[in-house]
């Protein structure tokens, strides 16, 4: 992984993780316009390495989904790509990689922790959830076929909703696992994944 130079002096950095089984255009637009209005200064891209809540299917070996993530941000100067869930032993909670990268990143920086409304729904049973909250902000990507009970939530986790940045993104119907059934069945993917992660599937013949 790529830390950021003592001299770039990042503050605000953007934390999103997940299977990106494949990586596909969505996923780079929420991370821009969480960029963008957030003014964050970086956007680290985490490749989880054995999610304990995928346990029931099996996904690409993780260094697959590393590189697919590399040629995906690789023209944005704002994105990188982290290895921390891929050089541990599993299995992998998002409380211990936030913590080991708070740690990389040092005293001063901001972590904001990007997700989606139906995972901080779901937040009460993640593993330590309470250091998330006191320690990130939460930036909730917005759906609007999804509802929240705020007051429960609450209840649940005292101080969450404080920390909750609510945005409002473009919405965007791609899916990992409707790519991976397109690719399965020989539909195009083109223009719904980037053309390097594109050729770099038709390269290795992934998901066919």
């Amino acid at each position: 992984m790529r830390m950021p130079l003592a001299s770039d002096q990042p503050r605000r950095v953007g934390v999103f993780g997940g299977t990106f089984d494949p990586i596909h255009i969505g996923h780079l637009i929420l991370a821009e316009e969480a960029r963008s209005q957030l003014a964050l200064d970086w956007i680290y891209f985490v490749p989880a390495g054995d999610p304990p809540h995928k346990q029931e299917r099996s996904i690409s070996p993780v260094e697959e989904r590393i590189r697919m993530a590399e040629l995906a941000t690789a023209e944005n100067a704002a994105f990188l790509v982290s290895r921390i869930d891929a050089d541990r032993p599993g299995p992998h909670y998002t409380t211990d990689t936030l913590q080991l990268l708070q740690a990389e990143l040092g005293v001063g920086c901001e972590l904001y922790f990007l997700m989606g409304l139906d995972s901080l729904r779901d937040l009460p049973n993640w593993h330590n959830p309470h250091w998330l909250v006191t320690h990130c902000r939460l930036v909730v990507f917005n759906r609007p076929e999804i509802s929240l009970e705020w007051a429960a939530l609450e209840t649940a986790l005292p101080g969450v909703q404080k920390q909750v940045t609510l945005l409002h993104m473009p919405e965007i119907a791609i899916s990992s696992t409707a790519l991976r059934e397109r690719i399965r069945t020989g539909q195009p993917i083109r223009y719904q994944v980037p053309t390097a992660v594109a050729a770099y599937l038709r390269k290795h013949r992934l998901y066919r």
